[in-house]
């Protein structure tokens, strides 16, 4: 496609005003999921664990985040005398801007069946329903996700105390970690849609569950993606950044008042984002089928249910895991996931390659899937053998001390 129609007949005020509405309608989309987010994972873990959680502030205790916002923007602003004052105030802002710009590519709405493009008209312009699509969405979805490690770590750093550095750094390597592992389950969406917008990548899923991408790549990177994703958004069992029965608080420690109400924010504003980046790549985004009455609201209804799908599962991971010992999380992460992605996305290069060459569909299924394999077993094999060295090293170095011992 030739990306958003509203940029089609030249840039004016009209253009202008449109593009701030959706950026304005995108930011208190986000705003105000964050805080049903936040109410939601309370009521749902307290729920889960025989508990009633908020019900005093508001009906149902709907107004209990309000509340607790307002106390962290009243509280005092704590600066530690060895901070980096520039910087500690930076930090946070880095952590909240990534989130809500990967939130901007993420299409909310529109009608992908029946030959339709998902446009609206505003102003007499047909526009898309998303804040933007650039033609390189994908690279800035990870551009984005690497580009929030920084706010993480300049805020360990800047706090001048060693324990939230030592969260800040341990922090960076698991993001880094699992970076590796999510971008290359992207690739694999890429290759079978053939586009990094992130409208066409809804677009080509459009039509039929049998065109999701779920589907298409088998599950693998979805499921890879899914890890991953939790691994990037800290989320339990993989919390290692703020284990508090180990670093105090992490990264934030040193944080009060509405800076820390930021790193809050933006670690909620992460998970909405995160769900809906999933649900663009793998579930087909807004499109879904037109039960009855106006077809546009089906397109925004079908992306709600399958968003809060996901919510709801994060929220059930938080209350039913145990958290990683940190060797387990970069063994999962270095030695199970990213070969696990290379070897899948060797077989989907594979299909790709024979589908457009006109390759047999069954030759090609099995070639590639024994290509897969092959790949895959090197890789743990590697890694077993690896594992048997040290291990090998390790009794040698004990039958010696034995031995010394025995001489002595």
């Amino acid at each position: 496609m030739s990306g958003d129609p509203l940029f089609a007949g030249g840039f004016d005020w009209v253009v202008l005003v449109i593009v701030a509405v959706k950026a304005l309608i995108g930011f208190t989309i986000v705003m105000v999921g964050v805080i049903f987010m936040i109410w939601f994972e309370r009521k749902v873990v307290a729920d889960m664990q025989n508990r009633i959680g908020p019900n005093r502030a508001g009906r149902w205790g709907l107004a209990q985040t309000l509340a607790d916002g307002i106390k962290l923007i009243f509280k005092e602003d704590l600066k530690p005398e060895r901070s980096d004052k520039l910087v500690f105030r930076l930090a946070p802002y880095l952590s909240v801007a990534p989130a809500f710009l990967t939130f901007t590519i993420v299409p909310i709405g529109g009608v992908f069946t029946g030959g339709n493009d998902g446009a609206i008209e505003i102003f007499g312009r047909r526009t898309w329903m998303q804040v933007a699509d650039p033609p390189i969405g994908v690279l800035f979805l990870l551009a984005m996700s690497s580009l929030a490690v920084y706010g993480i770590m300049l805020a360990g750093w800047s706090s001048g105390s060693k324990y939230p550095l030592l969260g800040s750094v341990r922090a960076s390597a698991q993001m880094v970690s699992y970076e590796a592992a999510l971008g290359l389950s992207v690739v694999a969406v890429v290759l079978i849609s053939g586009s990094l917008s992130t409208h066409d990548i809804v677009a080509a899923q459009a039509g039929s569950i049998a065109n999701w991408n779920l589907i298409a790549t088998a599950g693998i990177p979805f499921a890879i993606f899914c890890v991953a994703a939790t691994a990037e958004l800290n989320r339990p069992p993989f919390d290692l950044v703020e284990a508090e029965q180990e670093l105090v608080g992490g990264f934030h420690t040193e944080y009060s008042s509405i800076r820390f109400g930021m790193f809050y924010l933006a670690e909620f504003m992460n998970t909405i984002t995160m769900a809906a980046i999933i649900v663009t790549l793998f579930l087909g985004g807004p499109a879904g089928p037109v039960l009855f009455g106006p077809p546009l609201i089906w397109g925004t209804i079908w992306f709600t249910l399958k968003l809060l799908v996901f919510l709801f599962t994060f929220v059930w991971l938080r209350a039913t895991l145990p958290r990683y010992r940190y060797d387990q999380l970069m063994d999962l992460g270095w030695k199970r996931l990213i070969p696990l992605s290379l070897g899948w996305l060797l077989v989907i290069g594979a299909i790709s390659v024979g589908r457009d060459a006109g390759w047999s569909r069954p030759l090609t299924l099995i070639g590639a899937f024994a290509v897969g394999i092959i790949a895959w077993a090197a890789l743990v094999g590697a890694i077993r053998v690896s594992k048997l060295r040290a291990q090998d090293e390790d009794d040698f170095g004990e039958l010696t001390t034995a031995t010394d011992g025995a001489k002595s």
